[in-house]
């Protein structure tokens, strides 16, 4: 059905136009900030309805389920979940399915945050920054930072030996890695993937 959001995830879309080498733009906020809105180069208004966010919900929340349970948890016949479920992965709103593992039960005792500053803001030198996290294993998240750090790291190591040798050997040897700081994660409270969905 023509317009339906279910069969055109692509309604409304709207180019933001990057803002690289806004002078007064950079003045005001700053290099990095100008960056991320670099790299923001488009962004997707994408209508939903009522059974497109609960498909979210659901699946966010279990991943695994069958589309014949998807579909009866959403109170629509199969075939049309199937092809909203299709429609919201081409928009990008799904980016994937992953099983949540128990990291102590494979081994991995340690958990950190660690914030890292850079010596260089340069666009390349914090790409090469990033792309050297993508090879280490050992961090699991890397988010660059607007502010006095760079960046955050979430790392995972089987024990404190581990992750110290990772700190001395790789991290802080690591080219324009200007200082390091690191907190080990006590216990946590509350893990929940993605976002809270709206239902509407």
């Amino acid at each position: 059905m023509p317009g339906r959001p279910g069969n055109d995830p692509l309604l409304n879309r709207q180019v933001i136009a990057p803002q690289r080498n806004n002078v007064a733009c950079e003045a005001a906020i700053g290099s990095k900030a100008v960056q991320i809105i670099g790299d923001l180069r488009f962004m997707r208004r994408i209508k939903l309805d009522s059974i497109d966010r609960k498909i979210l919900a659901e699946l966010q929340a279990d991943g695994r389920m069958t589309n014949v349970e998807l579909a009866k948890r959403v109170q629509i016949s199969p075939p049309p979940c199937l092809r909203r479920v299709r429609a919201l992965e081409e928009a990008g709103l799904i980016k994937g399915y992953h099983a949540q593992l128990e990291p102590k039960l494979l081994g991995f005792d340690v958990s950190a945050y660690v914030m890292v500053g850079l010596s260089s803001q340069a666009d390349a030198d914090l790409r090469a920054f990033e792309e050297q996290c993508r090879k280490w294993p050992i961090v699991r998240e890397c988010s660059m930072l607007n502010g006095q750090d760079d960046f955050i790291l979430k790392c995972v190591a089987t024990d404190l030996s581990a992750y110290q040798t990772f700190m001395t050997d790789e991290l802080t040897a690591a080219k324009n890695v200007a200082h390091v700081k690191t907190s080990l994660i006590v216990r946590t409270t509350k893990q929940e993937p993605g976002v809270p969905v709206p239902p509407r």
